[in-house]
């Protein structure tokens, strides 16, 4: 019976510890891939302004509020990284542009029965523009692909997978990666 309930404690810890360490999967920003090793001409300073805006190919399924949810997560995690940076010297305005590329939610159930099938996948093109003559500042692509298995894998989301897509999106335009306090 002692060696049972050592047993049980034994592998209910590493169980839990499994998951701490697994749950950062779905939460890892990506990088950004700059063309040809180009980088961003400006970054988002703490007083200005960013509006994003999501599009998507032609191939691509995706309703017109998913679209929607992911700009204002964009601009909200914008926010968010863009008071470790000083003000510049005018407030300016951005205009942020996603076109997906890829957007598939994959299937929960699959992830669940084993890591690697029913995958989850963003892909997209990022524009910076500095407004109001829409002058490009800075094109990225980035990508984020979900694949964990069992538990963990059949309960994170397509959501879930968008807010560290829009987090590593504002991370590499405001050049910070973590919050403000």
């Amino acid at each position: 019976m002692n060696i049972r309930i050592q047993y049980n404690t034994t592998f209910i810890t590493f169980g839990l510890l499994g998951a701490l360490l697994f749950s950062s999967c779905a939460g890892t920003a990506t990088k950004a891939n700059f063309k040809n090793g180009s980088s961003m001409t400006a970054l988002v300073s703490s007083k200005d302004g960013v509006k994003a805006r999501v599009k998507a190919d032609s191939n691509i399924s995706i309703l017109e509020v998913e679209k929607t949810r992911i700009a204002q997560r964009i601009e909200e995690r914008t926010a968010a990284k863009k008071t470790h940076n000083a003000s510049g010297a005018e407030n300016k305005n951005y205009d942020v542009e996603l076109t997906l590329t890829r957007y598939e939610k994959g299937n929960a159930f699959a992830r669940s029965m084993l890591a690697g099938l029913g995958q989850i996948h963003i892909d997209g093109i990022v524009r910076m523009y500095e407004l109001p003559n829409k002058k490009k500042v800075g094109e990225f692509t980035i990508k984020k692909t979900f694949a964990w298995g069992g538990l963990y894998g059949g309960t994170t989301s397509m959501e879930d997978i968008e807010r560290t897509f829009a987090d590593s999106i504002a991370a590499t335009i405001t050049g910070q990666k973590e919050d403000a306090p």
